[in-house]
């Protein structure tokens, strides 16, 4: 079979390359055989060390070939190893040197000469160091590498016998991230006859996978199976990992993989534990864990080799899906099979159960690690933490954490991160500032710390001064963050309603090189419009467009908002007018702002016009604009309308709210259908919805409005024994000050 993505490789341009080479070969035969004489007569060089080093630093690197030659000033060097075999001796220069004092390609004979006669003693490590160095260094000075074999190759030996060379080659090239020179390499080599041992071809078909070069990885696996050498047990390992990986946004393939797996079987070759683990790991990924548990229960029969590698997979998914007993189970499963959980497999317990809250038995599997003589790791102690942040029993876990850190354990970036969460999930912001200062102090202070969930949480539990500090804090200790976390700060400064300081700091932003987005300029344009400075609103859009931020549906929804809000529904109207002729589409949001607006003015005709466009455009109306026309048509009395838009709303699976049900039932007495309004109070509860005190009232008024005062104050006193706390709009409706209620109440 051919190995097609390799023929880049081989190109025409390659091909002049070669013959170039090849050229430069033939010019240089002369000198190299008369060279070749001189190096095995011992009288011609002085072989101390001496010496060599002299000659090394008297050199001139602009001498040509034939003056290097004459004096010897490089050649005694390769002598010596010829004579040895020593290492030391190869090793007293390095190629880089040699070519800085006599040359790229003087230097390149001499090491040549080298590496071959190591590769003829079998020496491969030394082969593979000199290879090295010369590659690295050809590289650096960007010359061609894929000129690199035709020179390294001597017609004075038998190539067959300098195999090495070509494993090695593959070898160095693999293992420096020049898989497509490797693949030249293996190209060559099949091409003069020479088939490169497996573990060289194992060597670059792993790089090829790392490299996620996936046609060259298949190839060349067809290639290995159609001329050699035969693929192994770790080559089958390797085509098997890179097809249940699924990184590189590839998709786990587990039918290929299991055609490997089958294929590798009738080979005769023995899979390894290794091979079994990766599979195992790849079915609990895109099968279920029931499957791979019966995978390795039927290798365990087959008496295949299993360890807590293979094991380890179905223990995490089984945790992972909640189902901490069944972990358990296959844990004393594989006990009694004699196959020892590690370290690893008492961990992913310990996390399953710490997560679900059963801490103590997430304890009691570490002190039977301890019974094992298995030292817990830090990640086992990290989920005990977690689970006693998650109860609320910080002080717990803190005690714990100062403990480990008695007993050696050095901490990480994890453990730190997990606590200060804990401490301000609780609002102990001071425990959670002094750990956060310790971990900086322990020199833990990376990128990717969670600062904008601390500043979140500082804003939201009121400290805001804390979060202007841990900004600054963050500046100094880890660098600049990112917009997002300024966000953070701009949306505090606004509803600390410090409008101007928020202006200020977006122009701190923009001196530390961070850019307000499209969400800071919103979080600006909602103070504004809360403020009621709605003109100053428009100011921002030249400025926005100036930063190349267009303005969105969320901007302009906000000032539609705004002007609803304040009552001018002719701005309002008129902005929804230009945002679409601009080619901005108003969303589902815009929509129920400007419905809910008509609504109230009782232009319900207007309102359900614009409903029935949304839905032609193909927006599903929400609970909110559902009840928004809903309370529109019950405020205008057309009961039938509001009715019809509660039905249609239920049967769309968008499920009525307290307030949808509310504004029928107010409808409804308004009407003095107090029977459909007692209906609908009924069909509210059967929903698992309780009335509220706005509920209450409405019906309150209904019968007051109907003289039936009995039943009005009867249905007070239902509120109040529901727990539901009347308020001063149900007091004046019943026509009591609030004060001889509570003095009713009191006595």
């Amino acid at each position: 079979m051919g190995f097609c993505p390799c023929s880049k490789v081989c190109s025409s341009e390659l091909f002049f390359l070669h013959n170039r080479v090849l050229h430069y070969h033939l010019l240089r035969r002369a000198c190299y055989s008369s060279l070749s004489v001189l190096l095995v007569e011992d009288q011609v060089f002085d072989e101390s060390p001496a010496a060599h080093i002299k000659a090394f630093h008297e050199a001139n690197a602009t001498r040509n070939c034939s003056v290097v030659w004459r004096k010897g000033q490089l050649f005694p060097l390769v002598v010596r190893v010829l004579k040895s075999l020593n290492w030391t001796v190869a090793r007293q220069v390095r190629f880089s040197t040699a070519v800085k004092y006599y040359g790229y390609f003087n230097s390149l004979y001499a090491f040549r000469i080298m590496v071959h006669v190591f590769s003829l003693a079998g020496m491969r490590r030394e082969v593979y160091s000199l290879l090295r160095d010369i590659v690295c260094h050809t590289r650096k000075a960007e010359q061609d590498l894929f000129a690199l074999l035709p020179f390294l190759m001597d017609s004075n030996y038998d190539v067959g016998k300098l195999i090495i060379v070509f494993d090695m080659l593959i070898k160095v090239f693999s293992g420096n991230s020049m898989v497509e020179n490797a693949v030249d390499v293996f190209i060559q080599a099949k091409k003069m006859g020479i088939e490169p041992e497996i573990s060289s071809c194992n060597f670059l078909l792993k790089c090829l996978a790392e490299a996620n070069k996936e046609d060259f990885v298949r190839c060349l696996f067809e290639d290995l199976k159609t001329s050699g050498p035969n693929p192994n047990v770790y080559t089958y390992t390797i085509m098997m990992n890179f097809y249940c990986q699924g990184l590189n946004g590839r998709d786990i393939n587990i039918e290929q993989a299991t055609l490997f797996l089958e294929e590798l079987m009738m080979s005769g070759e023995t899979p390894t534990v290794v091979t079994y683990s990766i599979y195992i790991r790849a079915l609990c990924k895109v099968v279920s864990v029931q499957s791979a548990l019966f995978f390795i229960q039927s290798l365990r029969l087959k008496n295949q080799p299993l360890n807590a590698y293979c094991y380890n997979p179905i223990l995490y998914k089984f945790c992972l899906e909640g189902k901490i007993e069944e972990a358990l189970k296959v844990l004393e499963e594989m006990r009694g099979y004699g196959i020892l959980p590690d370290a690893y497999s008492y961990s992913i317990l310990v996390d399953g159960f710490c997560k679900k809250g059963e801490i103590e038995k997430g304890l009691n599997l570490i002190e039977e690690m301890e019974i094992f003589r298995l030292k817990p790791s830090l990640v086992s102690y990290s989920s005990v933490i977690y689970g006693f942040c998650k109860s609320g029993l910080m002080d717990v876990s803190l005690d714990i954490f100062r403990r480990l850190q008695k007993l050696g354990y050095k901490y990480d970036f994890i453990v730190y991160d997990i606590l200060i969460r804990g401490f301000c999930s609780h609002g102990n912001m001071d425990n959670a500032y002094k750990l956060l200062d310790e971990m900086v102090d322990n020199h833990l202070c990376p990128d990717d710390f969670d600062f904008g969930g601390m500043i979140r949480w500082f804003c939201k539990m009121g400290h805001f001064d804390k979060a202007i500090g841990l900004f600054n804090f963050m500046l100094k200790y880890c660098g600049l963050p990112d917009t997002m976390i300024c966000n953070f700060i701009v949306d505090g400064y606004c509803r600390e309603g410090k409008l101007e300081e928020a202006l200020k700091f977006m122009i701190h932003m923009e001196d530390l090189s961070i850019m307000p987005n499209s969400y800071t300029y919103n979080i600006i344009m909602k103070r504004l419009c809360e403020e009621g400075r709605l003109e100053k609103v428009w100011e921002l859009f030249p400025v926005m467009l100036k930063l190349n931020i267009l303005p969105g549906v969320v901007h302009y929804s906000t000032l539609i908002d705004g002007f609803a809000k304040h009552s001018n529904m002719k701005k309002a109207l008129m902005l929804f007018e230009r945002m679409q002729r601009l080619g901005v589409a108003p969303n589902t949001v815009t929509f129920t702002i400007i419905i809910n607006m008509l609504c109230q003015r009782n232009e319900t005709y207007w309102a359900y016009k614009l409903f029935k466009e949304l839905i032609v455009k193909g927006m599903n109306p929400d609970q909110i604009l559902y009840t928004s026309m809903i309370a529109g048509f019950s405020r205008t009395g057309d009961m039938k309308k509001a009715l019809a838009l509660f039905k249609k709303m239920s049967n769309e699976g968008c499920s009525p709210t307290v307030v949808t049900y509310t504004c029928l039932i107010d409808g409804f007495c308004k009407l003095r259908r107090l029977d459909l309004a007692g209906f609908l109070v009924d069909d509210m509860k059967r929903a698992n919805l309780t009335p509220d005190v706005i509920t209450y009232t409405v019906l309150i008024s209904g019968f007051l409005r109907l003289g039936i005062i009995d039943k009005a104050h009867e249905l007070f006193d239902e509120m109040r024994a529901d727990g539901i706390i009347p308020d001063d709009v149900t007091y004046q409706t019943l026509g009591l000050p609030s004060s001889i209620v509570d003095q009713k109440l009191d006595s």
